[in-house]
């Protein structure tokens, strides 16, 4: 007596589920891209018409807390620096740079006296500097 089966083993393959995943993924790195901010620090940037297109590896926030209290940061870093400090992190940093850049966020209320500072380490080392602005 011959038994035949019934059911055919199927060879292909869904790719239903696959398609879900890599949906789900776009969507997760779509969300999350949004979330990043390159400062860590809110600052409330100038407004400019002018935009430059080169890109500096180092950024310098200067942060107004009041009372001509000012704080540096290197890189967005919340830890708050003394300007001494500042140029000794830029050296260090952009020592092995072919075309040294860095950029400067400071907020609206920062003096130009504070600003300047900065600029002369850029002088001073022989760096070209950026001031960020917002868009108009």
């Amino acid at each position: 007596m011959a038994i035949k089966r019934t059911t055919k083993v199927d060879a292909g393959f869904s790719m239903s589920s696959m398609t879900d995943i890599v949906f789900l993924l776009l969507i997760f790195f779509l969300v999350t891209s949004t979330l990043i901010n390159p400062n860590a620090l809110k600052l409330l940037l100038p407004k400019s018409t002018g935009q430059v297109s080169a890109k500096p590896t180092v950024s310098v926030s200067i942060k107004d807390w009041g009372e001509g209290t000012f704080t540096y940061h290197i890189n967005g870093s919340e830890l708050a620096e003394e300007i001494g400090q500042v140029e000794d992190d830029l050296v260090g940093l952009l020592q092995n740079e072919e075309d040294p850049t860095f950029s400067i966020y400071s907020d609206e209320s920062v003096p130009i006296k504070e600003i300047v500072q900065v600029m002369n380490i850029a002088k001073r080392n022989h760096y070209k500097v950026i001031l960020a602005t917002q868009p108009e």
